[in-house]
């Protein structure tokens, strides 16, 4: 039995956060990095974090897992990267927003104002033939909310894209960014996850 190819590998989403430094182009490098091995950035959130001066970036690129691997290992090396989480290596907790205008009319709005309660979206314009909510959850939800509305006519949409972090205090961020120095507590698990360099060795490369 032949071992299957890269192209013969799964295709999934994988979502992972890069902590960066607040310097130019930095988008830029990173993004062009999965731009040139032919990977679409399905979404990509960046904002500022607790220490000034780094900014969290946390995107979703689908691919197989083994050149997916190999990305994070050159943005790794990127001087401007501090550090690459692999959420699919710990737990996480991640959530997105979305803005949804949909169509309404005297007979369907009571109708759409129920389902918005179910899902505990917010609204946030009112007009004569439309209502903008505001829904925050993971993708799931933001998915299922957007089917919900689909029927009624869906005007427009804007969505943030995944946002997460580890579950725990400080069990992602490396100990020189800190400082006052790591959470003693989370030592033992962040110390009984794989180095990234020795997972990726036994991968090969794609590039």
């Amino acid at each position: 039995m032949t071992a299957p190819t890269p192209q013969d590998q799964p295709q999934r989403d994988h979502l992972v956060s890069a902590l960066v430094r607040d310097e130019p182009r930095v988008l830029t490098r990173i993004t062009s990095l999965f731009g040139r091995r032919g990977y679409n950035i399905k979404s990509l959130s960046v904002g500022s974090t607790e220490h000034p001066g780094v900014s969290r970036m946390t995107f979703v690129v689908t691919g197989d897992r083994g050149v997916v691997e190999q990305a994070m290992r050159q943005l790794e090396k990127l001087h401007d990267v501090v550090r690459i989480i692999d959420h699919s290596l710990e737990k996480y907790v991640d959530r997105e927003l979305v803005l949804v205008k949909v169509a309404i009319t005297p007979e369907s709005r009571v109708e759409v104002r129920q389902i918005a309660e179910d899902f505990r979206a917010r609204i946030v314009d009112v007009g004569r033939h439309a209502l903008t909510f505001e829904v925050t959850g993971d993708e799931g939800k933001i998915t299922a909310f957007i089917e919900q509305m689909r029927p009624f006519g869906i005007l427009e949409t804007m969505r943030t894209g995944r946002i997460a972090l580890t579950r725990g205090s400080n069990a992602d961020i490396p100990s020189h960014v800190y400082h006052g120095g790591e959470t003693e507590t989370l030592r033992p698990v962040v110390e009984s996850v794989e180095p990234r360099e020795e997972r990726a060795r036994g991968v090969p490369n794609l590039f």
